[in-house]
C-alpha cells in the first residue's frame, strides 16, 4: 500500500482517454473506501469505475467498443478473474491491472502472482517505510497500535489506520504464543523480534 499503484492506474487511464481510446474500469465492490463507483489514490486523484461483486461479472459489461480495460485492487477478485483477462487480451483489448503482490503477511496475494507472470510488463512500485524510510515492499497491518497477528483475516479493507508501509527489515507478523510459552510472537521477517506490547 501506499507505493502509488491506484495513482499510476489512473494516469494510464487518463492518458488511454487522451489518446481517445474507449476506456472502462472495474473494481471490487468490497473496496467502497473512496466511494462506490470511484477509483481513487491516496493523494486524491479519481476515475469512474465499476463495482462488481465477482470477476464473472466484467466480461458481460465490457462494452464492444472499449479498447483499454482497467482493474484496481486486482488481489481481491477470485482466481477467475485470471481468464477474464486473458479473454479480454485475447479480444484484442488492453487490459491494466493494478493490485498488492503481497498479503499482510508478506506472502503471494490472490491471483497477482500469476497474473505477474502472465503480463507481458510489469511495473513493481514501492512506497517509503514508515519505521526506516528504506523502500517499502511490504504491507503493515495495525490492530489497536501493533502489528496484526499471522492468523487474523487475509482481507480487511482500510487505509491509514490500519495499514502501514514497510521494508522488509521492519514487517512483522507475530504469531500468537503457545500455552505455556512466555513469548507473545516471534516474527517472519529473519533476524527480527516483533514489539513487545501485548493485545487481548
Amino acid at each position: 500500500m501506499f507505493s502509488g499503484k491506484s495513482e499510476e492506474l489512473i494516469r494510464r487511464i487518463k492518458r488511454a482517454v487522451i489518446a481517445r481510446r474507449s476506456v472502462q474500469v472495474f473494481k471490487p465492490s468490497i473496496d467502497d473506501r473512496y466511494g462506490v463507483e470511484l477509483v481513487r489514490s491516496h493523494d486524491g486523484d479519481s476515475f469512474v469505475a465499476r463495482p462488481v461483486r465477482s470477476s464473472e461479472e466484467i466480461l458481460p459489461l465490457v462494452s464492444r467498443e472499449t479498447t483499454v480495460v482497467g482493474i484496481d485492487e486486482v488481489q481481491f477478485f477470485d482466481g477467475a478473474v485470471i481468464g477474464v483477462v486473458r479473454s479480454l487480451v485475447a479480444g484484442g483489448r488492453r487490459v491494466i491491472c493494478a493490485g498488492l503482490d503481497l498479503d499482510f503477511r508478506g506472502e503471494p496475494f490472490g491471483p497477482v502472482p500469476v497474473l505477474l507472470a502472465l503480463a507481458e510488463k510489469v511495473d513493481k512500485l514501492e512506497a517509503i517505510c514508515v519505521v526506516c524510510g528504506e523502500a517499502a515492499t511490504r504491507t503493515q497491518r495495525i490492530v489497536d497500535g501493533v502489528p496484526a497477528f499471522f492468523d487474523e483475516p487475509i482481507i480487511k479493507i482500510g487505509a491509514k489506520e490500519s495499514y502501514e508501509a514497510r521494508c522488509r527489515g521492519c514487517h512483522e507478523v507475530p504469531r500468537r504464543a503457545t500455552s505455556g510459552s512466555s513469548a507473545r510472537s516471534e516474527s517472519t521477517s529473519p533476524g527480527r523480534v516483533s514489539s513487545p506490547k501485548a493485545r487481548d
